[in-house]
């Protein structure tokens, strides 16, 4: 099975968030459709970056990683920002 890790873009807040899913078309839809609580009405989200893993522990051990950076200079180099 497939799983991605991914970074999403509030288009309300202008806020970053990172998350893992073995369904990536299906988690933005979630997330675009308030059906995730922690994120119900911050949308609508854009997609802006995604990588993918054959495993679910090395997706997430990749988000800690990203969620680590926590939007510094390695977070800015990831997005090309």
């Amino acid at each position: 099975m497939i799983f991605y890790v991914y970074i999403i873009k509030s288009s309300k807040t202008n806020k970053y968030y990172i998350g893992y899913t073995n369904n990536l078309e299906r988690r933005l839809f979630e997330h675009n459709h308030n059906n995730t609580q922690s994120l119900k009405n911050k949308g609508p989200f854009i997609l802006i970056y995604k990588e993918q893993f054959i495993n679910k522990l090395d997706a997430t051990k990749r988000e800690r990683q990203i969620k680590s950076y926590k939007g510094g200079n390695e977070f800015k180099k990831l997005l090309n920002i």
